[in-house]
């Protein structure tokens, strides 16, 4: 009977190991970051980011303190209508406290997903320290990404129920080996460590494990396929939105003009960079590095404040002698030591070439357009219109691209899947005040609004999930 139940409790631990593994090394992945992106495509929109606050909808701050049972708050999630349906005690006393308010349901949301988001929810109610007084300590301090501090926690856990199952296993074959001496008389040769590790059992467990992660990592990779959610190339001239967008207030659409009045939001030419680096020289943080890139593009000559006649049939020797004057020249201006600006005047100069010249053209010219390079790049069977968002649909830039104000380099940051997108037609409310475009379907739903058989009505509402919309 002892051998029996050491079995079991063998078997059960292998179990539970398994679990653990695929549940911690989901973990890893399952972090605060995924959950913030997930909370505020789905979640934003109805509960306060503060997390204490109350909204359209309840705070969420402690919520998983406030169910009983987690599975319960997942099902919430879920389907808050059919626990309500079904007299769930915790979801009748919400409904009471909010209704006529509905709880959109997300059946779409795995287990991983609502984990996230409730740990982005929880590192929300953590007092976050004070910005360190040598750095920035604006609203444009570059966010530092949050990390999920569990991870030596699952490893060191996950070595500690290892360990145990040996310990078992060790265990169990002491007793098979007492067993045995008491029915025969006979002491068998006992089984190695290392027997016991490469036994049937054993192995059949490990093939197991292998298959079920082989199975996990493959269908994270071929869901992520084709995406570019993070994608932060190194681009031609390091130009900081953080300075511009944030520091310095510039709005996006007057660089991103096409955004407001067009299909694409355009990447801005360097006229436009022009309007203001023609009396603004020196950058605050690379100084002429950069801005001198933008002069060269353009064939600006700002030694005299004039734009160069024959740029481009100047040859590039003539080029250099001009810009590394200016770079030479506002070296001394601003106090770089003399036995630096050879060096600096070669690694700029050096720069300027890397980042204009056109190599796929075969030409060392470096006059022309500076070649950006693209991030954020819709499959071409799909149709995405930047000013029926920002200019109809009111949209903020962040919505979609993050805060790229706090951005030192821009990356994508939403999955821009099909998935993300109808989950954002599902949540988004359509801005019906001082709108015109809206006015037809406003009178289909002002009815229903004024008696409050709806409390919103979303860009699915009006045919904003239909295939067509996207795919024609």
């Amino acid at each position: 009977m002892l051998k029996m139940a050491f079995k079991r409790l063998t078997y059960k631990l292998l179990v539970i190991l398994l679990s653990f593994y695929t549940f911690s090394t989901s973990a890893q992945e399952a972090n605060v970051n995924a959950g913030k992106t997930l909370f505020k495509n789905n979640c934003a929109a109805c509960h306060n980011k503060d997390m204490k606050s109350k909204m359209t909808g309840p705070a969420l701050g402690g919520v998983q303190d406030r169910w009983d049972d987690e599975a319960d708050l997942y099902e919430w999630i879920r389907n808050s209508q059919g626990m309500i349906a079904s007299g769930n005690a915790r979801a009748t006393e919400l409904w009471t406290e909010w209704k006529p308010t509905v709880m959109t349901s997300f059946p779409n949301l795995s287990d991983e997903d609502i984990a996230n988001i409730l740990a982005y929810v929880n590192d929300q109610m953590i007092p976050k320290g004070p910005v360190d007084a040598g750095g920035p300590s604006s609203e444009c301090a570059v966010p530092t990404e949050a990390e999920s501090g569990n991870r030596m926690l699952y490893v060191f856990l996950f070595v500690v129920l290892a360990l145990l199952a040996v310990i078992l296993a060790r265990i169990i074959s002491n007793l098979n080996y007492m067993q045995e001496v008491k029915e025969t008389g006979i002491a068998p040769e006992r089984k190695t460590l290392g027997q016991i590790l490469t036994s049937k059992g054993v192995m059949s467990f490990v093939i197991f494990l292998a298959i079920v992660t082989a199975g996990s990592i493959t269908v994270k990779k071929a869901t992520s396929f084709g995406r570019q959610q993070g994608y932060q190339p190194k681009q031609p001239i390091a130009f900081s939105h953080i300075t511009h967008a944030c520091e310095h207030k510039i709005d996006c659409k007057y660089c991103h003009d096409g955004a407001r009045r067009s299909k694409h939001s355009v990447i801005p030419a360097a006229n436009t960079c022009m309007n203001c680096h023609k009396a603004i020289k020196y950058g605050s943080t690379y100084g002429t590095a950069e801005l001198t890139k933008i002069y060269a593009s353009v064939g600006f000559n700002p030694n005299t404040d004039k734009y160069i006649e024959n740029y481009d049939q100047l040859a590039e020797e003539d080029i250099k002698k001009i810009f590394t004057r200016w770079i030479s020249s506002q070296a001394a201006e601003h106090d770089v030591p003399n036995d630096e600006v050879a060096e600096l005047e070669i690694d700029q100069w050096d720069g300027i070439v890397e980042a204009l010249t056109d190599e796929k053209a075969g030409d060392n010219s470096i006059a022309g357009p500076i070649e950006w390079k693209r991030i954020h790049n819709l499959p071409d069977h799909v149709y995405f219109n930047h000013s029926q968002h920002v200019t109809v649909g009111k949209l903020e830039c962040q919505q979609c691209h993050g805060k790229v104000e706090q951005m030192k380099v821009v990356r994508q940051y939403a999955p821009l899947s099909m998935g993300w997108c109808i989950n954002c037609h599902r949540q988004t409310e359509v801005k019906f005040a001082s709108n015109g475009y809206y006015d037809n379907y406003y009178e289909n739903y002002h009815e229903e609004i004024k008696n409050l058989k709806r409390n919103k009505v979303t860009v699915e509402d009006i045919g904003g999930t239909e295939c067509q919309k996207c795919h024609y």
